[in-house]
C-alpha cells in the first residue's frame, strides 16, 4: 500500500550571496519520512534551534520548493499536483504554528475564519451548514459559539487563538496536521490541553501529526515515534520511548541527558561550543555535522557523512560508532 505521504532524500539550500564567494545555509539534507496510509501516527521532530525543523514544515506545506528531493502525496509528486488533487492535498495537509498572534487575520471575525475553508473546500453546502459545522468544532476544542464567533482575534486570549487553529483543523478533518511548536507560546496551564486536542483528533478522526518541537517533555506526552535532526541531518530515528531509555547517536544522548532534573544538587556538567555551530551552519561539511563537538569522534568521522543504519526495524542511527 502506497504512503499517504512520503519524503525522498528532501535537500534545501537556501543562497546567502556574496559577491566573491557565495554562500548558502544548507538547512535540510537527504531527509526521508513515511506517513502511513493505513494507520495514524503522531511522529516528532525534535533539535535545536537552527535543525530544519521548520524548513521541513514549509516544505511539506508547499510554501518553498526543495532544492533536490521529492515530496511524493499518494504516491504522486506534490510540486506535479493539478487542479482537484491539489486542492485535495492542501485540505489533508494542514497547519497549526507556533505563533497564535499571527496565526490569524486580525481583520477576520471567527465566524470568518472557520466558515471560509469550509466553502472553500466544498464541506458545507450553505451558510447555516457552515455555521453548524464551525459551533461544532468549537465545541470540541472547549469554546462557546456564543461567546467567540464574533470576536476579532485580538479579543481572544493566546489560547483561545491557538484552540480556534485547532478548531478549524477539526472543522476540515485532514488527514495529516503540522504542529509547529503548537504550545511553546502559550501558558504552561494550558498545554495540556492544546496536546490533548491533538490527541483526540488523531485516534477519533484518523489524523497523523508531525509534531515540531525543542521540549520533549511536550513531545513525551503524545507521540508514537521520533525523528531528532541535528544541522538539517536525521541524527536517529525509531520509536519515542525506546530513544528516550536507550539513545545511541552521541548527539542524541547529550540532548536527553540536558533535560532538567528537578533536584539543585544535580547539575548539567556538559560543555557546549556553540562558535562550532554557527561556522557548521555556513560551511559544507563533508563528514559527519557533529563531528567537532563529540567526545566519540573517529578518524572517519571527518572524513565522510555516516549512512543511517538500521540497527532494528525501525530503529536508525547516523553513527559510524554502529557501522
Amino acid at each position: 500500500m502506497e504512503n499517504l505521504i512520503e519524503t525522498k532524500n528532501l535537500t534545501k539550500v537556501f543562497p546567502l550571496g556574496g559577491i566573491i564567494r557565495r554562500k548558502s545555509v544548507t538547512a535540510v539534507e537527504n531527509f526521508s519520512l513515511e506517513i502511513p496510509n493505513d494507520r495514524q501516527v503522531i511522529i516528532t521532530l525534535a533539535g535545536e534551534s537552527g535543525s530544519g525543523k521548520t524548513t521541513i514544515a514549509s516544505l511539506l506545506l508547499g510554501f518553498v520548493k526543495p532544492t533536490s528531493g521529492e515530496i511524493l502525496y499518494r504516491g504522486k509528486n506534490m510540486w506535479k499536483l493539478k487542479g482537484e488533487n491539489w486542492r485535495r492535498y492542501r485540505r489533508e495537509v494542514q497547519a497549526v504554528f507556533q505563533d497564535p498572534y499571527e496565526s490569524l487575520n486580525p481583520f477576520y471575525q471567527v465566524d470568518s475564519v472557520l466558515m471560509e475553508p469550509l466553502k472553500k473546500f466544498k464541506l458545507a453546502r450553505s451558510d447555516a451548514e457552515a455555521i453548524k459545522l464551525a459551533s461544532e468544532a468549537l465545541q470540541s476544542v472547549g469554546l462557546n459559539p456564543d461567546e467567540v464567533f464574533d470576536k476579532y482575534p485580538h479579543q481572544l486570549s493566546g489560547g483561545q487563538r491557538q484552540r480556534v487553529m485547532l478548531a478549524r483543523v477539526f472543522a476540515i478533518r485532514p488527514k495529516i496536521l503540522i504542529a509547529d511548536e503548537p504550545v511553546s507560546m502559550i501558558d504552561v496551564s494550558l498545554r495540556a490541553d492544546i496536546l490533548k486536542i491533538i490527541q483526540t483528533l488523531e485516534k477519533e478522526h484518523e489524523m497523523s501529526c508531525i509534531y515540531i518541537t525543542h521540549d520533549l517533555s511536550n513531545a513525551f506526552c503524545i507521540s508514537n515515534e521520533m525523528i531528532i535532526l541535528y544541522l538539517g541531518s536525521v541524527t536517529e530515528q525509531g520509536d519515542f520511548d525506546t530513544i528516550i531509555k536507550d539513545p545511541k547517536h552521541p548527539y542524541v544522548k547529550m540532548l536527553i541527558n540536558s533535560i532538567p532534573i528537578p533536584n539543585p544538587k544535580s547539575r548539567w556538567q556538559g560543555r557546549v561550543r556553540l562558535q562550532d555551530i554557527e561556522i557548521a551552519r555556513l560551511e559544507r561539511i563533508v563528514g559527519c555535522k557533529f563531528c567537532n563537538r563529540c567526545k566519540e569522534a573517529m578518524p572517519i568521522c571527518s572524513q565522510k557523512m555516516p549512512p543511517l543504519l538500521e540497527l532494528e526495524k525501525g530503529r536508525k542511527v547516523a553513527c559510524y560508532l554502529y557501522a
